[in-house]
């Protein structure tokens, strides 16, 4: 592996922030090898981060000598816990110009087109949809007169597909885009955020070991067969003390600790606090996960916000449970937050700091004014229910069955809370690892 010298990086740092006010800011950039000509190129870096998803770092190379260029992206975070698959129904302009993050890991398909890229075949891109229909063309095309003289039967059957591909781009008729990324970092935008999105599906699943081999997290020749968890004293152990492991901060990387604590929550289960701090960076998580198997029915619970007093209640939101608030017209997908022990306003606090604080392109001149006006908006009318000046229903829908909402009426039924069970779909069953069967079989036949 070769080492950047200092002096070949021009700029003070190669992750700086984005800001409009800085008119002087440009892209790091790097002098690098062209693996074309093998002379001096220039690779530029510029780490920017998507609305309502994460950061990511963008890569240009171009090589003044043989004039040969190349882009891709990268994500500037960890591999997350699970894989993610957007379906996006496609039928208007709008649509094609939707912002698309495919990593490399992440497949994508046209069902009507029975037509698949497979993973690790292309380089991740920061793109549209449009972009990647354009993508998928220019890679037919490239090696099309080879074809015409090696096979023209098989190399007119590929221009009878592309011409398929190219009406696409009009959108005079609808198709399904689907990118699958076990790696849960590739993206699809929603326009309507933080609204939910008629058009888009997003559903979280369990990597296989196959998946995992390939992503570097499980070693070739590592069985396939995960191993069963240590049965005996050691659950005793987390019931009686704090344990704490090393590991390493998701922000920075450096060395850092994570003490787990199994506790019981009352009327419910024994749920799993984990919390992280970095003496680094000074970043700390708490995250829980919940202590028992997953349940034979989804639960439901819903809430009716009628006062203040309600925002004391204790929640319990695992990292399978979707949030709900109808009133709002808002949706939060399941595996959007991570699992947590909290409270009714701890939690609406966090979907605001998602939405609102988090959001690169609230402040300055990066976003329009109308996307900008919708998110603060949302903002003030979530400080309205947590202030009790706005009646809502809270709703946590968790296949899973392991989210829990205190009933402050206890040992009586709560005349404010509702508590719900229910078959899981197929879908379900798939995004939360309990299906033998491969969900693209099950759509193929269907």
């Amino acid at each position: 592996m070769s080492v950047i010298a200092q002096e070949h990086v021009r700029g003070s740092n190669v992750f700086k922030d984005l800001s409009a006010d800085d008119e002087d800011w440009q892209p790091t950039e790097i002098e690098s090898l062209c693996m074309n000509c093998y002379q001096n190129g220039t690779t530029r870096l510029l780490l920017t981060k998507i609305p309502f998803f994460k950061e990511i770092i963008v890569s240009s190379f171009s090589c003044d000598q043989c004039r040969w260029s190349n882009t891709e992206i990268q994500s500037a975070g960890r591999i997350q816990e699970q894989g993610v698959r957007y379906t996006l129904r496609v039928s208007s302009k709008a649509d094609l110009n939707r912002e698309v993050v495919k990593m490399d890991s992440a497949t994508t398909r046209i069902p009507e087109l029975d037509f698949e890229i497979p993973p690790f075949t292309q380089k991740g891109a920061l793109s549209t949809v449009e972009g990647l229909l354009d993508r998928a063309v220019a890679g037919l095309e490239q090696d099309q007169e080879a074809r015409r003289e090696a096979d023209p039967e098989v190399a007119d059957k590929i221009q009878v597909f592309l011409q398929k591909l190219k009406s696409l781009k009009s959108a005079e008729e609808a198709f399904t885009l689907v990118i699958e990324d076990p790696s849960g970092n590739s993206f699809v935008e929603n326009p309507s955020a933080p609204l939910k999105d008629e058009a888009l599906t997003v559903s979280w699943f369990r990597r296989s070991p196959r998946e995992e081999k390939q992503l570097g997290l499980r070693a070739d020749d590592e069985p396939d067969e995960d191993t069963a968890p240590p049965p005996g004293d050691d659950l005793e152990t987390m019931r009686g003390e704090v344990l704490v492991f090393n590991t390493n901060c998701p922000e920075c990387n450096a060395p850092a600790s994570t003490n787990m604590k199994l506790v019981q929550i009352p009327h419910f289960k024994e749920a799993v606090i984990m919390a992280t701090n970095c003496d680094v960076c000074g970043h700390r998580t708490n995250e829980v996960k919940s202590g028992g198997a997953t349940e034979e029915k989804g639960t439901r619970i819903t809430l009716r916000i009628t006062s203040p007093s309600d925002m004391t209640r204790d929640l319990l939101k695992s990292e399978t449970c979707a949030v709900l608030i109808p009133e709002l017209d808002f949706e939060l997908g399941m595996a959007a937050l991570c699992g947590k022990f909290t409270t009714v306003e701890g939690l609406l606090t966090d979907i605001k700091d998602l939405v609102v604080a988090k959001n690169p392109f609230v402040g300055g001149d990066s976003g329009d004014a109308s996307r900008v006006d919708k998110i603060q908006e949302f903002g003030r009318k979530i400080d309205d229910v947590v202030a009790g000046r706005t009646e809502v229903h809270l709703v946590l829908d968790d296949p899973a069955g392991n989210s829990y909402l205190e009933n402050v009426y206890v040992p009586e039924a709560d005349p404010e809370m509702t508590v719900e069970t229910y078959e899981r779909t197929f879908e379900q069953n798939e995004d939360l690892g309990l299906n033998d069967m491969k969900t693209e079989n099950y759509q193929d036949d269907n």
